[in-house]
C-alpha cells in the first residue's frame, strides 16, 4: 500500500504546483488536519479542512509564484515522509527558498493529516525512525 500512498502524495504536489485546487482538495480527506504547530511564521497551529482550504488561497495570494519540490519520498506504512524545498517569488520580485519536511498520513486512499517539521531529522526522530529505517523505506 505504501507505493500507492506515495502516488497520492505526488498527486498533491502536482496539483499544488499546477494551482489546480479542485484536484488538491480531492486528495485530502474530509476530516483533514494540517499540523503546523512546529512552524516558524504566521501560520502556526493545527488546522482543519476548511482552514486549510482558506490558508492555501491566502498563501498563494501572497506570492507571485510558488512551487514545492519534493526531495525524496520515504515510505513508512501509512506515512510518507517528504523533505521538500519550496521556491517562492514575492509580488515585489523577492525570491525565497524554504526547506522543511512534511509527514503525510494516508488512510482509505486520502491524505488525512500533514505534519510540518523544520528538518528531516526532526521528523524521523519524532516518528521513531532512524536514517537506516528511512533508507530502507520502513
Amino acid at each position: 500500500m505504501s507505493r500507492e500512498n506515495v502516488e497520492i502524495v505526488k498527486a498533491c504536489f502536482d496539483a499544488f504546483n499546477r494551482e489546480d485546487w479542485d484536484a488538491l482538495f480531492k486528495v485530502v480527506a474530509p476530516g483533514f488536519e494540517l499540523d503546523f504547530s512546529r512552524a516558524i511564521g504566521p501560520w502556526r497551529g493545527v488546522f482543519g479542512f476548511d482552514q486549510f482550504r482558506r490558508g492555501v488561497e491566502e498563501f498563494r495570494g501572497a506570492w507571485e509564484s510558488a512551487r514545492w519540490e519534493p526531495d525524496e519520498f520515504i515510505e513508512a506504512g501509512d506515512l510518507v515522509v517528504v523533505p521538500v524545498t519550496a521556491h517562492m517569488k514575492g509580488r515585489d520580485g523577492i525570491e525565497a527558498v524554504v526547506r522543511g519536511t512534511n509527514v503525510y498520513t494516508i488512510r482509505n486512499g486520502a491524505i488525512e493529516r500533514v505534519a510540518m517539521y523544520q528538518s528531516r531529522q526532526d521528523a524521523l526522530e519524532d516518528l521513531g525512525l532512524s536514517e537506516h529505517d528511512a533508507r530502507a523505506g520502513l
